[in-house]
């Protein structure tokens, strides 16, 4: 029923047993900041259309591993690969087309404080050289995509409600068209109302616009809302991987304790 990778990836493929290539791919990365590790013989596929989501505890690496995916942060070891790009090996300034093709909604939404919305928006266009007549085109058409008004783009961040924040940050992670976007904690100080309207976004982004996601969270719900497929982060490893059929079913005791908001101890020492 499920896919446990917890002895290693000597056989990792960045493509399926259907031929489908990975549009992310990452393949035995080790990092360690100091002496602790981090990420462990860490791989995983996502493949284009879907949402993955990489479940975990506070602290297990999961956003380490999003920040790998667009050279944020280099792997000690392993290769990191985006629509055949191998993003390990690219210098800063080569980095740009990558970063292109993948937004990222940080957590917290790291929208600029000294800028209003539509500049806030408006900076990864202009950085990408758009003009500004195609700025002032697409700002509205970004804006309707996450249920927000024009008027909303004269305020500045401190004028608008954390849900609104994380809005005009996902507007502006999806201003440049990228073909995959990647969540960081996109519920993590939201209320369970306003976190359900961000889980809906994510699902909209998907549906409407075909693009590649990976949500890293561990809010349970949020998880089981948004994703086609769930990745257990443990020890550095992906413990699990499933739908999330497969994940609320799983016999791995260790999930099982985590979706139960029980010890991983206590899973662990059942296992």
């Amino acid at each position: 029923m499920v896919e446990p990778q917890t002895h290693g990836t000597e056989n990792f493929s960045c493509v399926d047993g259907q031929g489908r290539q990975a549009f992310i791919c990452l393949h035995g990365i080790h990092k360690r900041f100091g002496e602790k590790v981090i990420l462990d013989d860490f791989s995983l596929n996502v493949f284009p259309g879907e949402t993955l989501v990489i479940l975990g505890g506070s602290g297990t690496g999961k956003s380490v591993s999003l920040r790998h995916i667009i050279g944020l942060i280099r792997p000690d070891r392993g290769e990191v690969l985006v629509d055949g790009q191998r993003v390990h090996t690219l210098r800063e300034s080569q980095l740009v087309e990558v970063r292109r093709k993948v937004g990222y909604l940080f957590q917290g939404g790291a929208l600029f404080d000294s800028m209003n919305v539509y500049d806030n928006i408006a900076f990864p266009l202009r950085e990408a050289r758009w003009s500004e007549q195609e700025v002032a085109a697409r700002i509205p058409e970004v804006l309707a995509l996450v249920d927000l008004d024009e008027d909303v783009a004269g305020q500045m961040p401190d004028a608008l409600s954390g849900g609104m924040q994380k809005r005009v940050a996902l507007a502006r992670a999806i201003a440049v068209e990228p073909r995959a976007i990647l969540y960081d904690e996109p519920t993590t100080g939201l209320d369970p109302v306003t976190a359900n309207t961000i889980n809906d976004l994510i699902r909209s982004m998907q549906q409407r616009l075909g693009v590649t996601s990976v949500v890293v969270t561990h809010d349970i719900q949020s998880a089981f809302r948004v994703g086609d497929r769930i990745a257990f982060l443990y020890q550095g490893r992906i413990r699990f991987l499933g739908t999330v059929r497969q994940a609320r079913e799983t016999d791995d005791p260790v999930l099982a304790a985590f979706i139960a908001g029980r010890s991983l101890e206590e899973g662990r020492s059942d296992a």
